[in-house]
Protein backbone atom coordinates (compact mmCIF):
# COMPACT_ATOMS: atom_id res chain seq x y z
CA UNK A 1 0.00 0.00 0.00
CA UNK A 2 1.31 3.46 -0.93
CA UNK A 3 2.59 5.74 1.83
CA UNK A 4 1.77 8.81 -0.26
CA UNK A 5 -1.01 9.31 -2.79
CA UNK A 6 -0.88 12.09 -5.36
CA UNK A 7 -4.20 12.98 -7.01
CA UNK A 8 -3.58 14.77 -10.30
CA UNK A 9 -6.16 17.39 -11.32
CA UNK A 10 -3.60 19.38 -13.24
CA UNK A 11 -5.08 20.78 -16.42
CA UNK A 12 -8.38 18.97 -15.84
CA UNK A 13 -11.07 20.44 -18.07
CA UNK A 14 -14.67 19.88 -16.94
CA UNK A 15 -17.80 19.84 -19.07
CA UNK A 16 -20.83 22.06 -18.76
CA UNK A 17 -23.07 19.69 -16.82
CA UNK A 18 -24.39 21.24 -13.62
CA UNK A 19 -23.59 18.16 -11.59
CA UNK A 20 -20.01 17.81 -12.76
CA UNK A 21 -18.66 19.00 -9.40
CA UNK A 22 -20.71 16.32 -7.65
CA UNK A 23 -19.23 13.62 -9.88
CA UNK A 24 -15.75 14.93 -9.22
CA UNK A 25 -16.39 15.06 -5.49
CA UNK A 26 -17.63 11.46 -5.48
CA UNK A 27 -14.57 10.34 -7.42
CA UNK A 28 -12.17 12.13 -5.08
CA UNK A 29 -13.96 10.61 -2.11
CA UNK A 30 -13.59 7.15 -3.63
CA UNK A 31 -9.85 7.70 -4.08
CA UNK A 32 -9.53 8.94 -0.51
CA UNK A 33 -11.51 6.02 0.93
CA UNK A 34 -9.49 3.51 -1.04
CA UNK A 35 -6.09 4.81 0.13
CA UNK A 36 -6.90 6.82 3.25
CA UNK A 37 -6.58 4.06 5.84
CA UNK A 38 -2.94 3.31 4.97
CA UNK A 39 -1.65 6.43 3.27
CA UNK A 40 0.30 8.85 5.46
CA UNK A 41 0.06 11.66 2.93
CA UNK A 42 -2.75 12.53 0.50
CA UNK A 43 -2.09 15.40 -1.87
CA UNK A 44 -4.19 17.00 -4.59
CA UNK A 45 -2.30 18.71 -7.38
CA UNK A 46 -4.21 21.14 -9.54
CA UNK A 47 -3.56 24.00 -11.91
CA UNK A 48 -4.14 27.43 -10.38
CA UNK A 49 -6.43 28.29 -13.28
CA UNK A 50 -8.46 25.07 -13.33
CA UNK A 51 -11.85 25.88 -14.76
CA UNK A 52 -15.21 24.59 -15.96
CA UNK A 53 -17.39 25.73 -18.82
CA UNK A 54 -20.36 26.18 -16.47
CA UNK A 55 -20.63 28.84 -13.78
CA UNK A 56 -21.90 26.26 -11.27
CA UNK A 57 -18.78 24.16 -11.78
CA UNK A 58 -16.03 26.45 -10.50
CA UNK A 59 -13.81 24.50 -8.11
CA UNK A 60 -13.52 27.47 -5.81
CA UNK A 61 -17.29 27.76 -5.39
CA UNK A 62 -18.56 24.19 -5.88
CA UNK A 63 -20.80 23.13 -3.03
CA UNK A 64 -18.81 20.76 -0.83
CA UNK A 65 -15.81 20.49 -3.17
CA UNK A 66 -13.85 23.43 -1.81
CA UNK A 67 -14.40 22.12 1.72
CA UNK A 68 -13.18 18.70 0.60
CA UNK A 69 -10.02 20.21 -0.90
CA UNK A 70 -9.25 21.93 2.41
CA UNK A 71 -9.09 18.57 4.16
CA UNK A 72 -6.01 17.59 2.18
CA UNK A 73 -2.65 18.96 1.18
CA UNK A 74 -3.35 20.92 -1.98
CA UNK A 75 -0.65 22.17 -4.31
CA UNK A 76 -1.85 24.68 -6.88
CA UNK A 77 0.45 26.25 -9.41
CA UNK A 78 0.33 27.28 -13.05
CA UNK A 79 3.54 25.29 -13.66
CA UNK A 80 3.53 21.49 -13.49
CA UNK A 81 7.26 21.53 -12.69
CA UNK A 82 6.75 23.88 -9.75
CA UNK A 83 3.88 21.76 -8.43
CA UNK A 84 5.78 18.49 -8.62
CA UNK A 85 8.86 20.04 -7.04
CA UNK A 86 6.78 21.33 -4.13
CA UNK A 87 5.16 17.93 -3.68
CA UNK A 88 8.53 16.18 -3.69
CA UNK A 89 9.70 18.52 -0.94
CA UNK A 90 6.65 17.61 1.14
CA UNK A 91 7.23 13.90 0.57
CA UNK A 92 10.91 14.20 1.48
CA UNK A 93 10.04 16.09 4.67
CA UNK A 94 7.91 13.12 5.69
CA UNK A 95 10.60 10.65 4.52
CA UNK A 96 8.14 8.68 2.38
CA UNK A 97 9.18 6.43 -0.48
CA UNK A 98 6.11 4.50 -1.72
CA UNK A 99 3.98 6.81 -3.86
CA UNK A 100 0.75 6.12 -5.79
CA UNK A 101 -0.13 8.44 -8.66
CA UNK A 102 -3.86 8.84 -9.33
CA UNK A 103 -4.44 10.55 -12.68
CA UNK A 104 -8.12 11.55 -12.72
CA UNK A 105 -7.90 12.44 -16.39
CA UNK A 106 -7.37 8.72 -16.98
CA UNK A 107 -9.79 7.58 -14.24
CA UNK A 108 -12.83 9.67 -15.15
CA UNK A 109 -14.75 9.10 -18.37
CA UNK A 110 -17.64 10.57 -20.32
CA UNK A 111 -19.82 12.74 -18.08
CA UNK A 112 -17.06 14.56 -16.20
CA UNK A 113 -14.46 15.15 -18.88
CA UNK A 114 -15.08 17.32 -21.91
CA UNK A 115 -13.78 14.53 -24.13
CA UNK A 116 -12.80 10.90 -23.55
CA UNK A 117 -9.12 10.73 -22.73
CA UNK A 118 -6.96 8.43 -24.83
CA UNK A 119 -3.73 6.92 -23.62
CA UNK A 120 -1.01 8.39 -25.79
CA UNK A 121 2.68 7.63 -25.91
CA UNK A 122 4.56 10.81 -25.13
CA UNK A 123 6.31 12.27 -28.17
CA UNK A 124 9.92 13.42 -28.32
CA UNK A 125 8.72 17.00 -28.69
CA UNK A 126 6.50 16.70 -25.58
CA UNK A 127 9.35 15.15 -23.61
CA UNK A 128 11.65 17.99 -24.63
CA UNK A 129 9.01 20.53 -23.58
CA UNK A 130 8.75 18.86 -20.16
CA UNK A 131 12.51 18.91 -19.73
CA UNK A 132 12.66 22.56 -20.70
CA UNK A 133 9.90 23.44 -18.24
CA UNK A 134 11.74 21.63 -15.42
CA UNK A 135 15.08 23.21 -16.30
CA UNK A 136 13.55 26.68 -16.50
CA UNK A 137 11.91 26.28 -13.11
CA UNK A 138 15.06 24.94 -11.42
CA UNK A 139 17.11 27.82 -12.84
CA UNK A 140 14.70 30.25 -11.18
CA UNK A 141 15.29 28.83 -7.68
CA UNK A 142 17.49 30.82 -5.29
CA UNK A 143 20.70 29.39 -3.91
CA UNK A 144 20.63 27.88 -0.42
CA UNK A 145 23.07 28.22 2.48
CA UNK A 146 25.21 30.94 0.94
CA UNK A 147 27.04 31.68 -2.27
CA UNK A 148 28.76 29.21 -4.55
CA UNK A 149 32.39 28.86 -3.43
CA UNK A 150 35.27 27.29 -5.36
CA UNK A 151 38.60 26.56 -3.64
CA UNK A 152 41.63 26.80 -5.95
CA UNK A 153 45.36 26.19 -5.64
CA UNK A 154 48.07 28.72 -6.57
CA UNK A 155 50.27 25.82 -7.69
CA UNK A 156 48.14 25.17 -10.77
CA UNK A 157 48.76 27.72 -13.56
CA UNK A 158 46.04 29.59 -15.41
CA UNK A 159 46.18 27.41 -18.53
CA UNK A 160 43.94 25.11 -16.49
CA UNK A 161 40.47 25.66 -15.04
CA UNK A 162 40.33 23.86 -11.73
CA UNK A 163 38.86 23.89 -8.26
CA UNK A 164 37.23 22.09 -5.37
CA UNK A 165 33.60 22.73 -4.50
CA UNK A 166 32.05 23.27 -1.09
CA UNK A 167 28.48 22.56 0.01
CA UNK A 168 27.06 26.08 -0.50
CA UNK A 169 25.47 27.77 -3.49
CA UNK A 170 23.17 25.07 -4.87
CA UNK A 171 19.49 24.20 -4.75
CA UNK A 172 19.51 20.74 -3.10
CA UNK A 173 17.19 21.10 -0.09
CA UNK A 174 17.42 17.80 1.86
CA UNK A 175 19.52 18.65 4.95
CA UNK A 176 22.38 16.18 4.42
CA UNK A 177 22.49 17.02 0.70
CA UNK A 178 21.97 20.77 0.97
CA UNK A 179 22.81 22.68 -0.97
CA UNK A 180 25.48 22.07 -3.63
CA UNK A 181 25.34 18.30 -3.94
CA UNK A 182 26.95 17.14 -7.19
CA UNK A 183 26.10 13.44 -7.34
CA UNK A 184 22.84 11.57 -7.77
CA UNK A 185 22.15 7.86 -7.32
CA UNK A 186 19.27 5.52 -6.59
CA UNK A 187 20.35 5.43 -2.94
CA UNK A 188 19.92 9.18 -2.45
CA UNK A 189 16.87 11.44 -2.67
CA UNK A 190 18.37 14.23 -4.76
CA UNK A 191 16.96 14.14 -8.33
CA UNK A 192 19.33 14.11 -11.29
CA UNK A 193 17.70 17.31 -12.57
CA UNK A 194 18.62 19.15 -9.35
CA UNK A 195 22.20 17.85 -9.43
CA UNK A 196 22.45 18.87 -13.09
CA UNK A 197 21.28 22.39 -12.22
CA UNK A 198 23.93 22.57 -9.50
CA UNK A 199 26.50 21.49 -12.08
CA UNK A 200 25.25 24.09 -14.56
CA UNK A 201 25.77 26.80 -11.96
CA UNK A 202 29.26 25.50 -11.27
CA UNK A 203 30.13 25.53 -14.96
CA UNK A 204 28.95 29.14 -15.28
CA UNK A 205 30.94 30.19 -12.22
CA UNK A 206 34.13 28.33 -13.12
CA UNK A 207 33.94 28.83 -16.87
CA UNK A 208 33.73 25.28 -18.23
CA UNK A 209 31.32 23.56 -20.61
CA UNK A 210 28.99 21.22 -18.69
CA UNK A 211 28.27 19.29 -21.90
CA UNK A 212 31.90 18.09 -21.82
CA UNK A 213 31.99 17.07 -18.16
CA UNK A 214 32.97 13.61 -16.91
CA UNK A 215 32.82 12.25 -13.35
CA UNK A 216 34.78 9.31 -12.04
CA UNK A 217 32.77 6.07 -11.74
CA UNK A 218 33.99 5.16 -8.29
CA UNK A 219 34.99 1.62 -7.38
CA UNK A 220 37.39 2.41 -4.47
CA UNK A 221 40.20 0.79 -6.43
CA UNK A 222 43.03 2.05 -8.68
CA UNK A 223 41.82 1.72 -12.28
CA UNK A 224 42.39 4.79 -14.47
CA UNK A 225 40.47 5.77 -17.59
CA UNK A 226 42.70 7.39 -20.18
CA UNK A 227 40.23 9.54 -22.06
CA UNK A 228 40.10 8.59 -25.71
CA UNK A 229 40.35 4.90 -24.97
CA UNK A 230 37.40 2.63 -24.21
CA UNK A 231 35.73 3.71 -20.98
CA UNK A 232 35.81 1.03 -18.26
CA UNK A 233 32.69 0.16 -16.27
CA UNK A 234 34.28 1.69 -13.17
CA UNK A 235 37.45 3.64 -12.42
CA UNK A 236 38.89 5.91 -9.76
CA UNK A 237 41.12 8.02 -11.97
CA UNK A 238 40.82 9.90 -15.27
CA UNK A 239 43.51 11.53 -17.41
CA UNK A 240 43.17 13.70 -20.51
CA UNK A 241 45.03 16.12 -22.76
CA UNK A 242 41.88 17.22 -24.60
CA UNK A 243 41.16 20.93 -24.37
CA UNK A 244 37.79 22.04 -23.11
CA UNK A 245 36.99 18.72 -21.44
CA UNK A 246 36.40 18.87 -17.68
CA UNK A 247 37.10 15.82 -15.53
CA UNK A 248 36.07 15.48 -11.90
CA UNK A 249 36.70 13.34 -8.83
CA UNK A 250 33.99 12.88 -6.22
CA UNK A 251 34.64 13.40 -2.53
CA UNK A 252 32.76 13.28 0.75
CA UNK A 253 35.57 12.31 3.16
CA UNK A 254 37.53 10.49 0.44
CA UNK A 255 40.16 12.73 -1.18
CA UNK A 256 39.41 14.31 -4.57
CA UNK A 257 42.86 14.74 -6.13
CA UNK A 258 43.72 16.98 -9.09
CA UNK A 259 46.83 16.53 -11.25
CA UNK A 260 48.25 19.06 -13.72
CA UNK A 261 51.27 19.07 -16.05
CA UNK A 262 51.67 22.56 -17.54
CA UNK A 263 54.60 21.40 -19.72
CA UNK A 264 52.83 18.60 -21.57
CA UNK A 265 49.44 20.25 -21.05
CA UNK A 266 47.80 17.22 -19.55
CA UNK A 267 45.72 16.72 -16.44
CA UNK A 268 44.07 14.10 -14.29
CA UNK A 269 41.82 13.48 -11.31
CA UNK A 270 41.59 10.67 -8.77
CA UNK A 271 39.21 9.58 -6.04
CA UNK A 272 41.21 8.31 -3.09
CA UNK A 273 39.49 6.71 -0.14
CA UNK A 274 41.40 4.56 2.31
CA UNK A 275 41.26 1.51 0.03
CA UNK A 276 42.26 3.50 -3.04
CA UNK A 277 45.07 5.15 -1.10
CA UNK A 278 46.57 1.77 -0.16
CA UNK A 279 46.07 0.50 -3.71
CA UNK A 280 48.04 3.49 -5.04
CA UNK A 281 45.37 5.24 -7.11
CA UNK A 282 47.27 8.55 -6.94
CA UNK A 283 50.45 7.16 -8.46
CA UNK A 284 48.41 5.05 -10.90
CA UNK A 285 47.02 8.33 -12.26
CA UNK A 286 50.50 9.86 -12.39
CA UNK A 287 51.88 6.81 -14.21
CA UNK A 288 49.02 6.97 -16.74
CA UNK A 289 49.94 10.59 -17.52
CA UNK A 290 53.59 9.63 -17.95
CA UNK A 291 52.85 6.64 -20.19
CA UNK A 292 50.18 8.30 -22.33
CA UNK A 293 51.34 11.91 -22.67
CA UNK A 294 55.06 11.72 -22.02
CA UNK A 295 54.80 13.71 -18.78
CA UNK A 296 57.81 13.96 -16.46
CA UNK A 297 57.55 13.36 -12.72
CA UNK A 298 59.18 16.69 -11.90
CA UNK A 299 56.55 18.61 -13.90
CA UNK A 300 53.40 17.10 -12.41
CA UNK A 301 51.55 19.15 -9.79
CA UNK A 302 49.26 17.34 -7.36
CA UNK A 303 46.61 19.03 -5.21
CA UNK A 304 44.66 17.15 -2.55
CA UNK A 305 41.14 18.43 -2.01
CA UNK A 306 39.28 18.55 1.30
CA UNK A 307 38.80 15.18 3.00
CA UNK A 308 38.19 13.62 6.38
CA UNK A 309 41.06 14.24 8.78
CA UNK A 310 42.85 11.98 11.27
CA UNK A 311 40.73 13.67 13.94
CA UNK A 312 37.57 11.89 12.72
CA UNK A 313 38.50 8.88 10.60
CA UNK A 314 38.98 5.48 12.20
CA UNK A 315 39.50 1.97 10.84
CA UNK A 316 39.54 -1.44 12.46
CA UNK A 317 43.03 -2.19 13.70
CA UNK A 318 43.57 -4.87 11.07
CA UNK A 319 42.85 -2.38 8.26
CA UNK A 320 44.87 0.37 9.94
CA UNK A 321 47.91 -1.91 10.08
CA UNK A 322 48.76 -1.26 6.41
CA UNK A 323 48.90 2.50 7.09
CA UNK A 324 51.05 1.90 10.15
CA UNK A 325 53.41 -0.21 8.05
CA UNK A 326 53.65 2.60 5.50
CA UNK A 327 54.53 5.10 8.21
CA UNK A 328 53.66 4.99 11.92
CA UNK A 329 52.88 8.71 11.68
CA UNK A 330 49.78 7.86 9.60
CA UNK A 331 48.10 6.18 12.58
CA UNK A 332 47.16 7.45 16.02
CA UNK A 333 46.26 5.17 18.96
CA UNK A 334 47.38 2.13 16.98
CA UNK A 335 46.91 -0.12 20.01
CA UNK A 336 43.18 0.60 20.17
CA UNK A 337 40.53 -1.51 18.39
CA UNK A 338 39.79 1.38 15.99
CA UNK A 339 42.84 3.59 15.45
CA UNK A 340 42.67 7.04 13.85
CA UNK A 341 44.10 7.09 10.31
CA UNK A 342 45.54 9.97 8.25
CA UNK A 343 44.82 9.18 4.60
CA UNK A 344 46.17 12.58 3.50
CA UNK A 345 49.58 11.96 5.01
CA UNK A 346 49.64 8.48 3.51
CA UNK A 347 48.82 9.89 0.07
CA UNK A 348 51.65 12.42 0.27
CA UNK A 349 54.11 9.73 1.35
CA UNK A 350 53.13 7.48 -1.57
CA UNK A 351 53.36 10.36 -4.05
CA UNK A 352 56.83 11.33 -2.79
CA UNK A 353 57.93 7.70 -2.86
CA UNK A 354 56.72 7.59 -6.47
CA UNK A 355 58.90 10.55 -7.43
CA UNK A 356 56.55 13.58 -7.24
CA UNK A 357 58.51 16.56 -5.90
CA UNK A 358 57.45 17.49 -2.35
CA UNK A 359 57.02 21.15 -3.33
CA UNK A 360 54.65 20.11 -6.14
CA UNK A 361 52.19 18.56 -3.69
CA UNK A 362 49.66 20.81 -2.00
CA UNK A 363 47.70 19.28 0.86
CA UNK A 364 47.97 21.69 3.80
CA UNK A 365 46.88 25.08 2.49
CA UNK A 366 43.92 27.01 3.93
CA UNK A 367 40.54 25.39 3.21
CA UNK A 368 42.13 22.39 1.48
CA UNK A 369 43.34 21.00 4.80
CA UNK A 370 40.03 21.33 6.65
CA UNK A 371 38.45 18.09 7.82
CA UNK A 372 35.17 17.51 5.96
CA UNK A 373 33.58 15.85 9.00
CA UNK A 374 34.52 18.71 11.34
CA UNK A 375 33.10 21.48 9.12
CA UNK A 376 29.39 20.88 8.35
CA UNK A 377 29.03 24.49 7.25
CA UNK A 378 31.55 23.98 4.43
CA UNK A 379 31.60 20.33 3.38
CA UNK A 380 29.59 17.14 2.98
CA UNK A 381 30.70 14.11 4.95
CA UNK A 382 29.72 10.45 4.83
CA UNK A 383 31.30 9.87 8.25
CA UNK A 384 29.17 12.63 9.77
CA UNK A 385 25.92 12.47 7.78
CA UNK A 386 25.37 8.77 7.09
CA UNK A 387 24.14 7.08 3.92
CA UNK A 388 22.16 10.00 2.44
CA UNK A 389 25.25 12.21 2.21
CA UNK A 390 26.07 14.92 -0.31
CA UNK A 391 29.12 15.03 -2.54
CA UNK A 392 31.61 17.72 -3.47
CA UNK A 393 34.11 17.40 -6.32
CA UNK A 394 37.57 18.33 -7.46
CA UNK A 395 37.68 19.26 -11.16
CA UNK A 396 40.16 20.34 -13.82
CA UNK A 397 40.22 21.10 -17.55
CA UNK A 398 42.64 22.56 -20.07
CA UNK A 399 41.44 25.90 -21.38
CA UNK A 400 40.43 25.98 -25.04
Amino acid sequence: MAEAVLIDLFGLKLNSQKNCHQTLLMTLNAVRNHHGAKAKFLCIMCCSNISCDHDDCELETSNGLSAFLREFETVSNSSMAASLYTIKQKIDEKNLSSIKFEDLQMTLRGGLLKQPTEINIITAQELEAIRNEIETYLRSLPTLKGELTIITSPLIPDIFIHGFTTRTGGISYIPTLSSFNLFSSSKRRDPKAVVQENLRRLGNAAGFNVKKFYRIKTDHANDVWIMGRKEPESYDGITTNQRGVTIAALGADCIPIVFADPVRKACGVAHSGWRGTLLGVAMATVNAMIAEYGCSLEDIIVVLGPSVGPCCFTLPRESAKAFHNLDPGCVRLFGSPNPYVDIRKATRILLEQGGILPQNIQDQNQDLKLCTSCHPDKFFSHVRDGLNFGTQIGFISIRE
